[in-house]
C-alpha cells in the first residue's frame, strides 16, 4: 500500500506542483498530492514548463484548495514555505509534518524555477524518502 504526502504551500501555482510531481515520479511507493492554504486556482505556466521540460508533467496537477484533500488519509505533510508551516490547518486526524521552505519562483525568471526544481529535487525527496524508511 501506498504511502500518502500532501505538499502543502501557500497558492500551490509553484513549489508544492513541482514537489508532488517530483515525489510521484522519482519515490517508489509514495504518492504525492499538493493544496494551499490560499490556493490560487491555477498552475504557473513556468511551472507546468519545467516539468515538461523534465517529462513529468500530468494532467492531474492542479492547484487545489485544502477542502478538495482535507478528508483524505496522508501519512505525512510536507510543507514547502514558511506561510504553509504558520497557517497549516488542523486535520481530523494528527498527521506528521515535516517543513523545508524553498523560495517561491512566481514572477521570477524562468531560471528560478529551474533552480527550484533543482533544489526540491535534491532536499525534499531524500528527507521524505528517509522518513518513510525509518518509519
Amino acid at each position: 500500500m501506498k504511502k500518502k504526502v500532501l505538499v502543502l504551500c501557500t497558492g500551490n501555482s509553484c513549489r508544492s506542483i513541482i514537489a508532488e510531481a517530483l515525489i510521484n515520479n522519482y519515490l517508489d511507493g509514495i504518492e504525492a498530492k499538493s493544496s494551499g492554504v490560499k490556493a490560487s486556482g491555477k498552475v504557473n505556466p513556468n511551472a507546468k514548463k519545467v516539468l515538461e521540460e523534465f517529462n513529468i508533467w500530468s494532467d492531474k496537477y492542479y492547484s487545489k484548495t485544502l477542502d478538495k484533500v482535507i478528508d483524505e488519509k496522508f501519512d505525512l505533510i510536507v510543507t514547502v514555505c514558511d506561510n504553509a508551516k504558520q497557517t497549516c490547518p488542523i486535520f481530523p486526524r494528527p498527521i506528521p509534518k515535516l517543513h523545508i521552505s524553498f523560495m517561491d519562483p512566481a514572477g521570477k525568471e524562468y531560471n528560478s524555477f529551474i533552480k527550484t526544481y533543482n533544489e526540491i529535487k535534491k532536499q525534499l525527496l531524500p528527507q521524505v524518502k528517509d522518513y518513510f524508511d525509518a518509519k
